[in-house]
């Protein structure tokens, strides 16, 4: 069942994740309005049939406009600036932005009587966990600005909620790659690639060498271990935690991960594999605000939502090299 007829909200829309979801939404039959600065998104990103609205969730008045211009049934809320070396070198940018910013946003849904969000948050909240894989119950301890601020936008969510202003559920994302390769994604405005998997397919086609920051953790390679899934993987997520309202789920917080763990150098030796390239690389030190090793516990989303990842690491890296060839 639709919620309602009205669209949904998708902010941060012109962003990687955030037009992969705008476009399933689109083809699944809800109405869409995109709401991004473009500071970091990309116009030609944004599918086609949804509407747009060039505005900064910083700016009060520009949520304003345009909650008094459509009424909407929920919102999808990714946007945030997202690099960790960045939040560490930057922190005030980070919480003026990511936690300023969603204030902004859920003010104006109170006020405009707006209940249901499903918010972007990460796996960045754990920091370095004492079990894994990791489950939703386990202690938090963000290690850098960047999962703090997502954690405390979390915090006014949960507060909100228990207020009696909106309805929300919380996606907390491992780290996320791939495309959708029936769309055609143009190279034009491309943003720098920030995570290991795009900075692995730049090295790839010639774009300078790949560095492995840090060698001396403590797992099998020295290299960090990390959890990944598939941005179609994530979006289907999306739309069932939407779906999942009309059921009575809400308030919730689910992680999204595959449960499986690969290293940087994992990660390289089969971008290997699938590009029949090697991967110019260096290694480095530790970057600040990096932990060791995260990994997923997904059961809960399975259990309550009813999802279940169809893409493994090496159909995520067929698909990040099939949209470059």
């Amino acid at each position: 069942m639709k919620l309602e007829n009205n669209p949904i909200l998708v902010t941060g829309g012109a962003g990687y994740i955030a037009s992969h979801m705008a476009g399933m939404l689109l083809e699944e039959g809800y109405p869409v309005v995109i709401m991004d600065n473009l500071s970091t998104g990309v116009r030609g990103w944004l599918p086609r049939g949804a509407e747009f609205v060039k505005g900064d969730l910083c700016r009060p008045t520009d949520c304003l406009r345009v909650f008094k211009k459509w009424k909407f049934s929920a919102v999808m809320h990714f946007a945030a600036r997202i690099v960790v070396p960045e939040s560490v070198s930057r922190p005030l940018l980070y919480y003026r932005n990511n936690v300023g910013g969603t204030l902004n946003l859920l003010s104006v849904m109170a006020e405009c009587g707006v209940r249901r969000i499903v918010f972007s948050s990460t796996a960045a909240v754990y920091g370095n966990p004492a079990v894994l894989p990791v489950a939703e119950q386990a202690p938090v301890d963000p290690q850098n600005p960047y999962g703090m601020s997502k954690l405390m936008v979390e915090r006014c969510l949960r507060d909100s909620a228990a207020a009696g202003l909106l309805d929300f559920v919380v996606l907390r994302y491992f780290n996320v790659a791939g495309w959708d390769i029936r769309r055609a994604w143009p190279a034009k405005g491309r943003p720098v690639p920030t995570h290991l998997i795009s900075n692995a397919m730049r090295a790839l086609l010639g774009g300078g060498e790949l560095t492995v920051c840090g060698t001396d953790y403590q797992t099998p390679d020295g290299t960090g271990v990390r959890d990944f899934i598939h941005v179609q993987d994530l979006c289907r997520a999306h739309l069932l935690a939407l779906r999942a309202f009309d059921r009575g789920i809400k308030n919730e917080t689910f992680n999204l991960g595959n449960g499986c763990g690969f290293s940087v150098m994992d990660v390289i030796k089969m971008a290997q594999q699938v590009s029949g390239r090697q991967v110019p690389h260096t290694l480095g030190s530790r970057r600040p605000g990096d932990v060791e090793t995260l990994v997923a516990s997904s059961l809960k989303a399975r259990e309550m939502l009813g999802w279940t990842p169809e893409h493994d690491l090496r159909s995520i890296l067929e698909t990040e090299w099939q949209r470059r060839r």
